[in-house]
Formats: structure tokens, C-alpha cells, sequence
């Protein structure tokens, strides 16, 4: 990226992200991405803008970054949290390079705290009540974090919800003999399996192409 357009560029993102609190940028060469930070910052102050300072960081990620750091004789890639996302360097089975993206561990709790108080305000509502709500959740959960290679969080967190919903039927009453074969087919009944509901991003991309031809 030559300097001329790497300043409009900032210039641009100044403007644009004026309400963002959230930016990720790739660049192939250390020396580009330290550029442009420092273009970036300089730019940004013109607008009384600045970049958050514990939250903003140049790590080495990418298809090389495992193999260039084994040389140097470092641990594995850093990763990053991004819109709720843990981004790992990572490989499929055949060894091809892939970008890892796993629900973050602290939005994780955060949601499965939010499920526990609202289950203790419903804990005397229908069940059926219970289980739309819970069935809404997991499936707004499914559809935002349903990426690829995501499936296992997304176990977790249906099986996580399972239990909270479990103790909840069981503080209905102290004579509350709610069994875990009764959960079960309450969970088969009410909520969704996990599933990836978004494609890979080649795929995405190569539908977004197609689309863009039929356009007028």
C-alpha cells in the first residue's frame, strides 16, 4: 500500500469508525502493519480520536506465523477476540492452513449467567413457556455462532443451558422430583441441536459472486 493512499485510507477509517469500538486489519508484512498504525493514530487525533491502548496490539497471525515463530524458538500464535469470536491459528486434517474462530469464553458465561436469572423469574411459568424461550435462545445462539469447526461450543452451551433448566425445575418445589430422563426429552422437545448455520467463507463468497453478476 503506497503512503498516498494508505493516508486516505486512515483518513476514511477516521470517518467511518467514528462510532466503532471494533477494527481488525491483515497486512503481509510487519513493517506495512506498523506503518500504518502509526498513520492510523496520527490520523484518528485529527478527528479527536484514539485508539484504545490495552486494546489495541500487532501480533503475527496467518498461514506462516506458526512455522516463523517455531524458528525463533516462541510458543504458538497469539490469538484474538473479535464480535465474540477467539481467533486461532489452526490446521484441517489434511494440514491446510484455517482460521479458528470459537465462541469467546467470557460471552459464553456472560450468556449462560443472563439464561440462570432469567430461569429463577420464570421458575413458576408453564413449561412449555419455559421451553419457547429456552428454544429461542439456543437457536439465536446457533445462528451466531454457528461457524465452521464451532460445533463443539455450540454442544456446550445447549448442554449448559440443559442443566440450568434441570435445577430450575427442581427449586419449583421441595417435593420436586424432576428426573434427567424427564429433562432429556424435554431438551429433544425444546431445544434446537447444535448446528452450523453459516457457510465457510470461500462458499460465502462464491454465492456473493454469483449474486453480484445477476445484479442490474
Amino acid at each position: 500500500m503506497s503512503g498516498d493512499v494508505q493516508v486516505r485510507f486512515c483518513e476514511r477509517l477516521a470517518v467511518r469508525f467514528r462510532r466503532a469500538t471494533h477494527l481488525v486489519v491483515g497486512f503481509q508484512h510487519r513493517s506495512d502493519a506498523e506503518q500504518f498504525l502509526a498513520e492510523l493514530k496520527s490520523r484518528f487525533e485529527r478527528f479527536g480520536l484514539e485508539l484504545h491502548p490495552d486494546k489495541t496490539r500487532l501480533i503475527e497471525f496467518g498461514r506462516n506465523a506458526a512455522l516463523a515463530r517455531k524458528r525463533r524458538g516462541e510458543g504458538k500464535p497469539e490469538t484474538f477476540n473479535f464480535l465474540g469470536f477467539t481467533h486461532s491459528c489452526g490446521k484441517t486434517r489434511r494440514g491446510a492452513f484455517v482460521v479458528l474462530r470459537q465462541t469467546m469464553r467470557k460471552r459464553l458465561q456472560a450468556k449462560l449467567k443472563a439464561v440462570q436469572i432469567e430461569l429463577r423469574r420464570r421458575l413458576h411459568d408453564p413449561v412449555p413457556q419455559v421451553g419457547a424461550y429456552l428454544r429461542s435462545v439456543v437457536a439465536g445462539h446457533n445462528r451466531y455462532y454457528g461457524v465452521p469447526r464451532n460445533g463443539a461450543a455450540l454442544s456446550s452451551f445447549r448442554g449448559a443451558v440443559a442443566g440450568l433448566w434441570w435445577r430450575s425445575l427442581k427449586r419449583r418445589s421441595q417435593s420436586d422430583r424432576t428426573t434427567w430422563d424427564r429433562v432429556t426429552r424435554l431438551v429433544a422437545r425444546w431445544l434446537p441441536p447444535a448446528r452450523i448455520c453459516q457457510p465457510y467463507p470461500d462458499k460465502r463468497l462464491a454465492y456473493a459472486t454469483r449474486g453480484g453478476s445477476r445484479m442490474r
